[in-house]
């Protein structure tokens, strides 16, 4: 012992880091270890996540709902009308991004696109007439994710409009998404003026029917590969997707070069449109992800999440264990903005695209894209710590969405709820900004996390569910002092 005694003593501080700077000025050696209590001191989700952080029936559930994510395989299948390819599609529907919000509380971007699709259907032939059929409840709106559907920004869908058909052909479920517009002034920020309905109608009538031949003629797109040879030439498809939309245009042109069916002009235009859209691939993205994840929710007990998704006001998260949603207020953007704007002139936290880092790319694989941080801000450096940081918060990695600048390891893949909740580490989502105001369009881009509140909920209702075991405590009951 009396060596030790005898030795300086190197101290270990948890907790406020003013402890350590009066120990330094009294000359000790310190070591500061970063710490917050759990479920960031919310003592009955904390409680609730204490019962469940070793509960082999969370572990096995989260093995089956991880396992039918990886085993996924999605096919780009075909493209046609929302109506016809998406279940309960049916009248004088709109679908949206994000978690279930009603019309008056629904942010400026999100509210003109409702808008502008009543106009492009010829439901309405005024902005003002569009605003009273959905005020009084002439068109109905529901989320995209409750249609097995997933929006950017806005995320308006509805029935006319040509969407991409997913399929997981490992497995029976499909996903849609919309075609990507492009940047500029286009409905998914809000925009509802001639030029955004008149392009609208042409992605109707020229660009969803010439797709629709092509994928027909290809045979399908597997998406999972060429998703991996984007991450290996700098993207991370959610906001970097200049490699997968020129893949995707490859195969598009050879099999336009090769088809006896379309129409010279309708085939050029559509060639000459995509070719002009780096973002045309997340649109496809989305929908491979949606997908994957679709494959693993509805897993008893399972914390897995297979929903992130934005309105603009609120921000909502759906495990695969539970089919409901959590929801927080939507975050304001912290990112780079184009000349002459600002975070005041910014709205929240929007669209369904996050569905790209639940699924484990997009902010998930930051480390594939050093370029993307020219875009949201930070460095490459920081790119790399972000995806080695959303390590900790998940349940593996994805084998076939490989890094190279991590060794060509897989994708963090699977967030887990009670991993966020008990690291304190919020899922990091790198995305678009809109104006706040309806039609300005994007203002810029950057970073945001998912709000921890909705994972406090989210593992509280799931305990609740969890039948007690013998000799496990009451889960109604407070740790002792009431402390986590």
């Amino acid at each position: 012992m009396m060596p030790l005694i005898k030795q300086k003593p190197v101290i270990i501080n948890v907790g406020l880091t003013g402890f350590a700077d009066n120990l330094r000025q009294c000359g000790a050696e310190v070591q500061t270890l970063q710490w917050q209590p759990p479920a960031g001191g919310d003592v009955a989700a904390g409680w609730a996540l204490a019962q469940m952080l070793a509960d082999p029936r969370v572990e096995a559930a989260n093995q089956v709902a991880f396992g039918r994510y990886l085993a996924a395989q999605p096919v780009l299948t075909g493209v046609s009308t929302a109506a016809q390819a998406i279940p309960g599609m049916d009248g004088r529907l709109i679908l949206h991004s994000g978690p279930p919000i009603e019309w008056a509380r629904m942010c400026g971007p999100q509210q003109g696109a409702v808008l502008g699709a009543i106009l492009f259907e010829g439901w309405a032939a005024s902005l003002d007439e569009a605003r009273g059929l959905v005020e009084t409840g002439a068109v109905r709106l529901a989320p995209c994710h409750h249609h097995g559907s997933v929006g950017p920004m806005a995320g308006i869908i509805s029935p006319s409009m040509p969407v991409w058909i997913v399929r997981n052909t490992a497995g029976d479920n499909v996903a849609c998404c919309n075609l990507n517009e492009g940047l500029g002034k286009v409905l998914r920020f809000g925009a509802n003026g001639e030029e955004v309905i008149r392009r609208l109608r042409w992605m109707a009538g020229t660009l969803g029917p010439t797709l629709a031949v092509l994928v027909e003629e290809m045979g399908g797109i597997e998406l999972k590969p060429l998703m991996a040879q984007a991450l290996h030439m700098g993207d991370e498809v959610h906001n970097r997707n200049a490699a997968a939309s020129a893949l995707l245009f490859r195969k598009l042109t050879v099999a336009a070069l090769a088809s006896t069916r379309l129409d010279a002009r309708a085939m050029a235009e559509s060639l000459a449109f995509i070719a002009g859209n780096d973002h045309f691939f997340l649109n496809l993205s989305m929908a491979a992800c949606k997908v994957m994840l679709d494959a693993a929710h509805g897993v008893p007990h399972a914390s897995m999440v297979t929903v992130m998704a934005r309105n603009g006001v609120e921000f909502g998260i759906r495990l695969s264990g539970l089919d409901q949603w959590f929801v927080a207020p939507a975050a304001v953007i912290d990112g780079l903005f184009f000349p002459g704007f600002g975070p005041a002139d910014a709205a929240r936290d929007l669209g369904d695209s996050a569905i790209t880092e639940t699924a484990g790319v997009g902010g998930f694989a930051m480390a594939a894209s050093p370029a993307i941080v020219q875009f949201i801000g930070g460095t490459p450096r920081d790119a790399v710590a972000n995806t080695r940081r959303m390590l900790h918060i998940t349940l593996g990695q994805n084998g076939a969405l490989t890094l190279p600048a991590l060794d060509f390891t897989g994708t963090p893949a699977g967030i887990d709820a009670r991993r966020v909740l008990d690291t304190g580490i919020q899922p990091v989502i790198n995305t678009g900004i809109a104006h706040k105001d309806a039609g300005v369009g994007q203002i810029g881009a950057g970073i945001t996390h998912a709000p921890l509140a909705c994972f406090s909920q989210a593992i509280a209702a799931l305990a609740a569910t969890l039948p007690q075991r013998p000799g496990q405590p009451d889960q109604s009951d407070q740790p002792p002092g009431g402390r986590t």
